[in-house]
């Protein structure tokens, strides 16, 4: 069937809204018209390939959408079903047989090599075969998705604002919630206000977290973190030493640190302000880093570690960040600035400049 697509055909280059062909879902695959999609700094990433997903390529990652077609082996979902996306996986490797599908060990192939998880393609253009990603590709209308990634959505909540919960979401809450499980009354920093950054702080308050650290550098952010359940706000513009700082609000050094800008100083930085046995995280994707491993890991037994995904399961992390949205406790749409799909240059600009927090395009 012919769709509207936003392509990249060339490094760097700006989406193009253009019509291309999306191929018919295979027996384990359904087909969904997208109603919106989020903005992440991922598909910035792979559009300037740094991460070189083979061009010309169809991005998008954060989808969700209503169900046109099922293929003949599909029974978890019918037309009409209102779903969400996350990430693509391969179900048969060891990692994804042990419910640890955001380790798959052909998550990159999937993901980012430009093929669904068979290892073939569904959209094309003039006979020319365009890259899929994250298996879904959803800057488009349409969107063909393999039923392991797809997610049932009630219909008590507004369909358009859950694909971000697919990926930058679910990876900031996820590693609270499901990797880290802060005990209550335990303490956290977290370096970045961005979207990732704002859900690991929201997932913190619902943990009990006594002190909720956010390091930032944009005021309104600063404050909306606050809003949303930090404690305490540092501007990393306006304070000498965070990291000393960040241990005389908690008396010693947190038990926690997440960075998500991907900066290797506030990685580092992070690692510095948790106390003894402390635990910093990895969840933005980051260049060389040097350390002196016995002054600032091992001699304080601290932990530095990375988290992919959240270390989720979306069937069942997903529907759970909706329930706590429901009750009041996850308010992600607070993050959240609607875009026209024909605006999406302007959306990407208006994300890297620190505009919007999570702008997401409404498709359809």
């Amino acid at each position: 069937m012919k769709i509207k697509a936003a392509v990249v055909h060339e490094k760097g280059q700006d989406f193009k809204i253009e019509e291309v062909e999306l191929a018919s879902p295979k027996a384990d695959e359904i087909l969904v018209k997208i109603v919106s999609s989020g903005v992440c700094h991922t598909d910035e990433v792979a559009k300037l390939q740094v991460i070189p997903v083979p061009l010309p390529a169809v991005f998008g990652h954060e989808g969700c959408g209503i169900i046109e077609e099922v293929g003949s082996s599909v029974t978890e979902f019918k037309k009409g079903d209102r779903v969400g996306f996350s990430f693509g996986f391969c179900g048969h490797c060891e990692n994804c047989l042990s419910a640890h599908q955001h380790a798959c060990e052909n998550f990159n192939e999937i993901n980012f090599g430009g093929v669904m998880s068979d290892g073939t393609k569904r959209l094309s253009q003039n006979g020319k075969e365009i890259s899929s990603f994250f298996g879904q590709s959803s800057f488009a209308t349409y969107a063909v998705v393999n039923q392991n990634s797809a997610i049932k959505v009630d219909d008590d909540i507004e369909l358009a604002l859950v694909g971000p919960l697919g990926c930058g979401i679910q990876t900031g809450a996820g590693a609270v919630l499901n990797r880290l499980n802060p005990k209550f009354g335990s303490t956290i920093a977290v370096f970045g206000c961005g979207t990732v950054g704002m859900s690991a702080i929201m997932a913190a308050k619902i943990t009990g977290c006594s002190k909720i650290i956010a390091v930032g550098g944009n005021p309104s952010s600063l404050e909306l973190a606050k809003e949303l359940g930090a404690t305490h706000t540092i501007n990393r513009k306006e304070t000498d030493d965070i990291v000393c700082e960040i241990k005389k609000i908690t008396n010693g050094g947190c038990h926690y640190a997440i960075d998500t800008t991907g900066v290797g100083d506030f990685v580092k930085k992070a690692l510095a302000c948790v106390r003894f046995l402390g635990t910093a995280v990895v969840l933005g994707a980051t260049g060389d880093l040097t350390i002196n491993v016995q002054e600032e890991l091992m001699g304080e037994a601290k932990s530095l570690i990375g988290i992919v995904e959240g270390d989720s399961i979306p069937k069942l992390f997903i529907p759970q960040l909706i329930q706590y949205y429901k009750e009041g406790k996850f308010p992600f749409d607070k993050l959240i600035k609607f875009y026209d799909f024909e605006d999406i240059n302007k959306a990407f600009e208006d994300s890297h400049n620190g505009k919007v927090i999570k702008a997401v395009l409404k498709i359809n």
